[in-house]
């Protein structure tokens, strides 16, 4: 099982009983010279490990998109849920198929919270002032840093999904940005000092950024060794 990243401490987020949280991880990871880029390693446990570790307090429990063959990840213990879309459509479909998941298994469970695997310095509080904001009566909430969008990082009601499906084989609706868009939207922005706390690993050089940020900031802690790292 994973453990927990002692950044997020031990209680749950109050109100995370009503969100599952979504770890996307089914890009092609391109600029990393293709494989498996959640399970990268940042002082030496996976990336993957880092995100879960940050979601897993805040939700009642985690579901991983990912594609092809799920037992790379076996070792973390978390459902992996493919893309039901032929062509590898990117992060939409796979929210997708996640949201499907959901509604099949926890019907009682009315928002989910996405984010990209591949995030090891999602904030403690993501989930709650995303749904504090969303109270606004918007339909769904994203995260912002630096006044940079961040449309993956997102609070979605399951609900959706009917409409998110039809944008994306109808429509052909490919970004997420493009299809939040078209639905009310709260934006909660976090600073970016004395990190992003959204930076994402695209390329070999943004694990030395990491790495840094991680032996410089107390606030950005390693998960225990509870963790899959092998």
């Amino acid at each position: 099982m994973l453990g927990r990243a002692s950044r997020c401490g031990t209680q749950k987020a109050m109100g995370s009983d009503s969100c599952i949280g979504i770890l996307l991880a089914g890009g092609l990871a391109r600029r990393m010279g293709g494989g498996d880029k959640p399970l990268e390693k940042l002082g030496g446990i996976a990336l993957l490990a880092h995100a879960a570790a940050a979601l897993r307090p805040q939700c009642r429990s985690l579901v991983l998109s990912a594609n092809s063959d799920p037992e790379r990840f076996a070792c973390f213990d978390l459902p992996c849920v493919a893309d039901d879309l032929a062509g590898r459509e990117g992060p939409l479909a796979g929210i997708l198929s996640c949201l499907d998941w959901i509604a099949a298994r926890y019907p009682e469970v009315p928002i989910a919270l996405s984010a990209p695997a591949d995030t090891p310095f999602l904030p403690s509080d993501l989930f709650a002032r995303l749904a504090r904001a969303r109270q606004s009566g918007a339909s769904i909430a994203c995260a912002s840093s630096g006044s940079r969008l961040h449309p993956a990082v997102a609070l979605w009601p399951v609900a959706l999904r009917g409409e998110l499906r039809r944008a994306l084989v109808d429509d052909q609706v490919r970004k997420v940005e493009t299809f939040i868009r078209n639905y009310s939207l709260a934006i909660v922005d976090w600073p970016i000092e004395p990190y992003d706390p959204f930076f994402n690993i695209n390329e070999p050089k943004d694990l030395e950024t990491a790495q840094a940020i991680l032996l410089s900031h107390k606030t950005a802690i390693a998960p225990d060794r509870g963790f899959c790292d092998s």
